[in-house]
């Protein structure tokens, strides 16, 4: 029997997670991204993004798993609480690598604890490695 597709799951409200959704579209790789509020999800369409899931982060009875299979995710930190509430959402979706990609000093601990499999830190918000963390 074959296995479903799975789906690299994105949180991208900033550059380096768009940069990191352009890589995605460019290389045709399949890609859905995770958004909280209608403006983040009227950005992301206009950069081509197809499949999305909406949460409402304080409502935990609105963290339904998507209908389709979440692999690999990559969340783009933005701000550490809802970096913190993305990865306990996620984190119940996948049993995949969850990467938390930031350019702030937040404790790492914290989203280790949380489930983040590795937290990259990068100043330059240079993303373009993570390709190859998303095709293995």
């Amino acid at each position: 029997m074959e296995q479903e597709q799975q789906y690299i799951l994105v949180s991208a409200p900033n550059k380096p997670g768009e940069a990191f959704i352009r890589q995605l579209k460019f290389g045709s790789i399949p890609f859905a991204v995770i958004v909280n509020n209608k403006a983040e999800q009227t950005r992301l369409q206009e950069l081509g993004v197809e499949r999305m899931v909406m949460v409402d982060t304080n409502e935990e009875n609105t963290w339904i798993v998507p209908e389709w299979p979440v692999g690999k995710v990559f969340l783009f930190e933005n701000s550490l609480t809802l970096c913190c509430r993305y990865i306990r959402i996620c984190r119940t979706w996948t049993s995949e690598p969850l990467y938390v990609i930031t350019q702030s000093n937040h404790p790492r601990l914290i989203y280790k604890g949380l489930g983040a499999n590795y937290v990259i830190y990068t100043n330059s918000g240079e993303v373009s490695f993570l390709i190859h963390s998303a095709h293995e």
